[in-house]
């Protein structure tokens, strides 16, 4: 490497450590920052009714988080909502693979996945209401709402995967099953993650609409409609921090499970 090179190397180094080593403290500001704006627009209304201050939510958060049912409503939630999306990623992959593959599949699965996509959430819960159970109603919205979202990133994983590799793939004889192993899924992968991140914030907020029109028993949906219809604002906000809490951890936890496995894929990569 050139002299200049080694420069511009250890410049850019440098720069990338110290923007890593910032990032902490910029988010705290810019937290901050946001805790300032609603204060300020707390006091400024001066209605705890409309507007709550941050101390007053967080009062009642504790409050919450000391209700002897709050880890049954917690977990109700969290299995409804996380089962939806588990079996949103599932079916989309299974259309997807469906649709990549075979023509037929395609042309009749793909406008259905196109209608889904775009109708209202509330349509389809009202629907969905006279259909099963309301206790089900939450899980069967998020993996609605989840499956267009995957099923479009993995399709169009499957159609991007490089002809050439599949060229190889051929001349070396690869059996069906290695083909997909070594040619396929590592070319689906990236756009898979990249789906189910995507999703998992619309599963968190299409189970928990459904939730609050549904009203199935120890449901955080429930809890916030009651706390409308009983004017509990700072109430509400308490439990919409708890949403986004948990939304925030669970994309933090796919994250970290995709860095893992990019990872071990280049420790492979690098040993072979």
């Amino acid at each position: 490497m050139a002299p200049k090179s080694k420069r511009l190397y250890r410049l850019n180094s440098g720069t990338g450590g110290q923007a890593k080593k910032a990032r902490p403290l910029v988010g705290l500001l810019v937290f901050l920052f946001w805790i300032a704006v609603w204060t300020g627009a707390s006091l400024l209304v001066h209605q705890e009714l409309l507007i709550p201050s941050p101390l007053a939510v967080l009062r009642h958060l504790w409050n919450i988080l000391r209700r002897p049912d709050f880890f049954g409503i917690l977990g109700k939630s969290l299995l409804r909502v996380l089962g939806g999306y588990v079996s949103g990623c599932l079916a989309g992959v299974i259309i997807a693979v469906l649709c990549g593959f075979f023509r037929i599949p395609d042309a009749l699965l793909s406008p259905l996945v196109r209608i889904i996509s775009s109708v209202p959430v509330t349509s389809f819960i009202i629907l969905v209401m006279l259909w099963i159970p309301y206790d089900y109603v939450p899980v069967f919205i998020s993996a609605l709402l989840v499956t267009p979202i995957v099923f479009g990133n993995v399709r169009t994983g499957i159609r991007e995967t490089d002809p050439q590799l599949l060229q190889v793939a051929e001349i070396y004889r690869f059996s069906r099953w290695k083909t997909i192993r070594y040619v396929f899924i590592p070319s689906v992968l990236p756009y898979f993650y990249s789906g189910a991140l995507t999703a998992l914030g619309l599963a968190w907020k299409a189970g928990i609409a459904a939730e609050t029109l549904a009203l199935p028993k120890f449901a955080i949906g429930g809890q916030m409609y009651y706390s409308k219809q009983y004017l509990e604002t700072a109430d509400l906000f308490a439990w919409t921090a708890i949403v986004v809490l948990f939304s925030f951890f669970f994309e933090k936890l796919i994250q970290f499970v995709m860095k893992r496995r990019k990872s071990r894929t280049q420790e492979v990569k690098d040993e072979d």
